[in-house]
């Protein structure tokens, strides 16, 4: 049996398992499905207010990690 359905509009976690990123989505009884993201260019838009960009250009690199306050950083 399939059930496929459009994903536009659908809420949910980008999480990390091991060296993969997934996409989690809670269900209304509070279980959740992880799905693998095979999409080779899926538009996001990030809604968490925690969420900040982090870049180094002397190290050349950028991350999206918590804000500073989380995570105990001064600026």
């Amino acid at each position: 049996m399939s059930n496929n359905r459009l994903a536009k509009g659908a809420e949910g976690i980008l999480i990390r398992v091991l060296d993969d990123v997934m996409f989690r989505v809670y269900h209304a009884n509070g279980e959740f499905t992880d799905y693998d993201i095979a999409h080779s260019d899926m538009a996001i838009t990030i809604t968490d207010p925690d969420a900040w960009f982090y870049e180094n250009s002397e190290k050349n690199t950028a991350v999206i990690d918590h804000s500073p306050q989380t995570l105990g950083i001064e600026q």
